[in-house]
């Protein structure tokens, strides 16, 4: 039982392309719900963009949500997992620093896996000028220079740059809440 123990930590789980635009519905309640029969404690939903904070063992926990929500919702969605570990070395490789003032041009898109130099090399950062894109460790860093709705730099054109990586962004407040939540392990705000 200890040993069990021991593997439990405070996780971020970041549901992709769920409650956008009305498509694939996933009530937060609900959703919270299902992670605590997969076993996570202390669960507590952040906003109703997919996102909770968790504490469990991550090891395969993406895939055993992604299952449960087939399961419970008929929902066929990727689930990407962070660590608080994780989520605090995202905020300390931010390399656009100057941009966390304005966090609705700064986010974070993580990825499903790491991606290969070459699949990098494939995204030249160069066709998404004024925008720019950093590499972290299995994160890219998108930083808008008019806002994230008027650039090319999205979350599809990245996971059709990387495919079969699974891509899922979150803007800057959202990234600092969950790095935030899962530090602490206080219950967020919404």
């Amino acid at each position: 039982m200890l040993l069990a123990m021991a593997k439990l930590q405070r996780c971020a789980v970041l549901v992709r392309g769920v409650n956008v635009g009305g498509h694939n519905r996933l009530p937060m309640q609900e959703f919270a719900a299902v992670l605590g029969q997969l076993g996570c404690v202390d669960v507590r939903t952040y906003l109703q963009s997919g996102n909770a904070v968790v504490t469990a063992d991550p090891t395969e926990l993406s895939e055993r949500v992604e299952q449960a929500l087939v399961a419970a919702f008929d929902l066929t969605v990727r689930v990407l997992v962070r660590t608080a570990a994780e989520l605090a070395a995202v905020v300390a490789g931010n390399p656009f620093p100057k941009r966390v003032k304005e966090p609705k041009r700064l986010h974070v898109a993580f990825l499903s896996a790491v991606p290969s130099r070459q699949l990098l090399n494939g995204l030249r950062p160069e066709r998404y000028a004024p925008d720019e894109l950093g590499v972290g460790a299995q994160e890219l860093y998108l930083s808008y220079d008019g806002g994230s709705q008027q650039s090319k730099l999205t979350g599809a054109t990245l996971e059709k740059a990387l495919a079969p990586i699974a891509v899922t962004a979150r803007n800057w407040t959202t990234v600092l809440a969950l790095r935030d939540l899962t530090a602490a392990g206080q219950p967020p705000n919404a």
